[in-house]
């Protein structure tokens, strides 16, 4: 396709003056589940940061995008360098010129029953906008394009490069990403999570709350057995110096 140059002149439209979805529905829950508890995640770990930003189906707009006020809508993409938060009600989508040219360093692409380009539309225009990593992820129709459930992708020049092994290490984030396995909601399934550089996968939010509480009840447990000796100590203190009462001996003067 070849770009047409755009008019200096020409107002481009604000964010919002720009469509922030395209308002289609999920094909399944997970679709929506797994970059909001992605995004959760490094709410905790990325706590005292303030340079970053992540979006859950939001629309990314280039300068071309905003002419033709089509964006990109990847399920998750995650940037590095911009402001957190930005005003009292927060991005209405991501557009590039007002985000000083920053593109996203991280997207996520769930492909689903219904199929939109992600080998194919998709990775081109990542690529022209400078996306680093793009996260493939087709756990249940991986086999209609003859691909792998999980697959990662790093820009190289203007292509990508899938990346090898799993979990993936990305220098540039300071993540990992990769699969896990487990119990979730009662049920035995499969989910996305970081991973920190040994390989270990951070837990979901309300694992770690899990987590914090546990070790709150163990300190606590530890506090009553702590608690426990002390009052049995003082109790046989208290029954030696009745003893020596008793025989006549006053235990203040020993």
């Amino acid at each position: 396709m070849i770009l047409q140059p755009i008019d200096p002149d020409l107002r481009l439209p604000t964010a919002e003056e720009l469509p922030s979805s395209d308002e289609t529905p999920v094909d399944n829950e997970r679709q929506n589940d797994i970059p909001n508890w992605l995004k959760a995640i490094l709410s905790v770990i990325w706590a005292e940061r303030q340079d970053w930003f992540f979006g859950v189906d939001m629309g990314i707009y280039d300068d071309e995008g905003r002419l033709r006020r089509t964006p990109i809508i990847p399920d998750g993409f995650l940037s590095i360098g911009v402001t957190r938060h930005k005003g009292d009600s927060g991005r209405l989508s991501y557009v590039l010129a007002e985000e000083d040219n920053i593109p996203p360093v991280f997207v996520l692409e769930y492909v689903s029953q219904t199929y939109n380009g992600e080998y194919e539309e998709k990775l081109h225009i990542y690529a022209r906008m400078q996306v680093m990593y793009v996260v493939l992820y087709n756990p249940n129709y991986f086999r209609r394009q003859n691909h792998e459930p999980f697959e990662v992708y790093r820009l190289e020049g203007n292509r990508y490069r899938r990346c090898d092994g799993e979990p993936v290490w990305m220098p540039e984030l300071g993540l990992g990403i990769g699969r896990v396995r487990g119990l979730l909601e009662g049920i035995e399934q499969e989910w996305l999570a970081w991973f920190d550089q040994s390989g270990t996968p951070y837990p979901l939010t309300f694992e770690m709350i899990d987590q914090l509480q546990s070790q709150l009840q163990q300190q606590q447990q530890r506090f009553e057995q702590e608690r426990q000796r002390a009052d049995a100590e003082r109790q046989r203190a208290e029954r030696l110096a009745e003893r020596l009462r008793s025989l006549g001996i006053d235990p203040d003067e020993t």
